[in-house]
């Protein structure tokens, strides 16, 4: 079902944007640019009808389509792409002993002070 629903989305998608760029500004009209009478290519009425009954159309559908699959993506709910690892329990515990607290901070090398090379000049 959901296939189905973004089949139409993607076709509705494709068919407004057309119908979008095929419409004129006011002052220009369809049938001139193929030679024809201005008026004469969508009947007496001129395009501006025609399209905007089919901007209309294609809308709506978009509309249903878009509200259709935010209804499915949200009833399916529970799945997330940042599920945390399942952690497997081995059969025996590790036993791991503690070392004694110096050796746990390793030491840092010792560092000349700038002020004992100046004495030594």
């Amino acid at each position: 079902m959901t296939t189905i629903i973004i089949i139409f989305h993607l076709a509705a998608c494709i068919a407004l944007i057309l119908i979008v760029l095929l419409q004129t500004g006011k002052g220009a009209s369809l049938g001139a640019a193929f030679g024809g009478s201005t008026q004469t290519v969508f009947g007496t009425s001129g395009a501006a009808g025609f399209f905007e009954k089919m901007t209309t159309a294609v809308a709506v559908i978009f509309m249903v389509t878009s509200l259709s699959l935010t209804y499915i993506s949200a009833k399916r709910g529970g799945e997330s792409i940042m599920k945390t690892p399942v952690v497997e329990e081995s059969a025996q515990p590790i036993k791991q002993e503690k070392a004694s607290p110096a050796e746990e901070l390793p030491t840092a090398p010792a560092i000349p002070s700038p002020l004992e090379d100046k004495g030594a000049e």
